[in-house]
């Protein structure tokens, strides 16, 4: 596919403008080829409308032609894999191998959100049959069914090209309930972003579904994204990214005239508690530990950026191995130079706080996009006293957290904000022990680890991705996995309605053979009537 750098407007393709901007080598700084060229105003306005008027027969497709689609998505995104991961690495620097899991994750997620739409259940439909002789007064026929929201922007992440992006999870899920989708493409990697939509363009074309179901938007800055998220037609927004833009998006949504929700993914420091038995294998912990807060330069949303240990010979020699391993991390090339710029003067910031000190930073002054591994630590009861240290720190760094008693660290775990994930290292001795700090950390995470760590995020059924704010904006949902569907449906009661005019999920026959709960049984057979 020849890069034309100009938006997708449903089949078509926009105007070139006047003032293009470019895909960066992170590790050159080289101006990679191709030009690409900012949207307009008018170019957000044709895409939203054009996906408003696909959204009247996209919705009605029955589960098994919109899984068709999404599969149809997949093969076409796996049938440029080589292109895909060749101009990737040359936008991102991430690892071949790397970018090559990452086309695996983006087809397996349309792959499995598919299976989930052809099955039909996730509509959750509920039936509470008409009681006409009930005294006082009857009930009447009551049918409800989730529906799909209508259009949906959005924005791609800068730290996964391809599973958080074009085709990722957002953008399937919401797919996948029957919704069009708008995407705004992340600017630090365009070239992946336009092979990506045309593959997802060849697929509307190959499934005869209106030309409006998906459109893409390019932007070097952020006038055409607040556009996106403001145009009156937009029902709902997928971010993932930082929480100043994220919480920025959220307001733009909060203050249109028809508010709308903003799904965005932000900021988390996933906290792990290090407790005794653990502790005991410090060559094995901090070799794991080093591996996860450093994977992939730090450039996770599960990256662990907070570590709870107490103040024992083992945890000693466990700080040690730490110090050890640190120093043997190699420098890194972060996704862009102003990734590697935040992240190198947040380490100066912190490291400059005279309650935290440098266990490990290299003296070198880096430039461009390099970054290397830092490792701080400071105490529980400095930390209660300046919650600022538990924010997040985007790059290979984390902060040891020292406590003299087991009270100090459940008060830090009191006082923490909300997270993705919250990990415990121990034994089963140790997390019998140790319930009350479960409680804690239930309220304040969508996903507790035991004795693993929180970098890795499987695509499956029981998968949450999500977490109180500011982890994300709604604590409800998640983004990964197949209840990632659920943000992008509304339920809506049919009540008294014949049945030739019910959705199929609702109509005595079940004639999907879908899974409902009929007058508060859970059954796949049909109401005899």
């Amino acid at each position: 596919m020849t890069l034309l750098g100009v938006s997708f407007l449903g089949a078509d393709r926009a105007a070139a403008s006047s003032a293009p901007f470019h895909g960066i080598n992170p590790v050159t700084g080289e101006t990679l080829p191709g030009d690409f060229f900012p949207a307009s105003v008018a170019d957000v306005d044709r895409a939203v409308t054009l996906a408003q008027e696909a959204s009247a027969s996209y919705r009605k497709l029955s589960g098994k032609e919109r899984a068709a689609f999404l599969r149809a998505v997949a093969d076409r995104i796996q049938a440029i894999t080589e292109q895909l991961v060749e101009r990737a690495h040359l936008e991102t620097a991430l690892p071949l191998p790397r970018l090559q899991g990452e086309v695996g994750r983006t087809t397996g997620q349309l792959r499995l959100f598919a299976d989930v739409v052809e099955e039909g259940s996730w509509t959750s439909p509920r039936i509470d049959t008409a009681l006409p002789e009930r005294k006082p007064l009857p009930r009447p026929d009551l049918r409800t069914v989730l529906v799909p929201l209508g259009p949906v922007a959005v924005f791609g992440a800068s730290n996964f090209p391809l599973a958080f992006s074009v085709a990722g999870g957002d953008t399937a899920s919401a797919l996948a309930a029957g919704n069009p989708v708008v995407v705004k493409a992340h600017p630090a990697h365009p070239g992946t972003s336009e092979l990506v939509a045309g593959a997802i363009q060849q697929a509307v074309k190959d499934c005869g579904l209106h030309p409006g179901v998906f459109s893409l938007l390019f932007d070097a800055g952020i006038e055409i994204g607040v556009q996106l998220v403001q145009h009156p037609l937009i029902k709902a927004v997928g971010f993932t990214g930082s929480l100043a833009a994220g919480k920025a998006l959220v307001d733009l949504c909060h203050a249109r005239p028809e508010p709308i929700p903003c799904y965005a993914e932000m900021s988390s420091t996933n906290p792990v508690f290090i407790l005794p038995g653990a502790l005991k294998q410090h060559e094995k912990v901090a070799a794991d530990l080093t591996g996860s807060y450093t994977l992939g330069a730090g450039q996770f949303c599960t990256k662990p950026g907070l570590v709870f240990l107490d103040r024992s010979a083992d945890a000693a020699s466990l700080v040690e191995e730490l110090k050890t391993k640190a120093a043997g991390v190699a420098t890194f090339s972060m996704l862009t130079p102003g990734i590697a710029k935040h992240y190198r003067s947040g380490i100066e910031k912190r490291a400059g706080d005279a309650s935290v000190n440098t266990l490990y930073r290299t003296e070198n002054e880096s430039t461009g996009a390099a970054s290397t591994a830092a490792l701080l630590e400071t105490t529980a009861a400095e930390l209660l006293s300046k919650p600022e240290l538990a924010d997040e720190i985007f790059g290979p760094s984390t902060l040891l957290v020292h406590y003299e008693q087991r009270e100090q660290m459940l008060a830090a775990a009191r006082g923490l904000r909300g997270h993705l994930t919250a990990t415990i290292l121990g034994t089963e001795e140790d997390l019998a022990a140790n319930t009350d700090l479960i409680a804690i950390l239930e309220q304040k995470v969508g996903r507790l680890i035991f004795n693993g760590y929180p970098t890795g995020v499987e695509v499956s059924h029981a998968m949450v991705h999500g977490g109180p704010y500011p982890a994300t904006s709604d604590s409800r949902t998640t983004s990964v996995g197949s209840m990632a569907i659920f943000r992008f449906a509304r339920p809506v009661c049919f009540q008294g309605y014949p049945q030739s005019l019910l959705p199929a999920e609702l109509q005595n026959a079940n004639p999907l053979g879908v899974q409902r709960l009929v007058n508060g049984v859970f059954t796949r057979d049909a109401i005899q009537a």
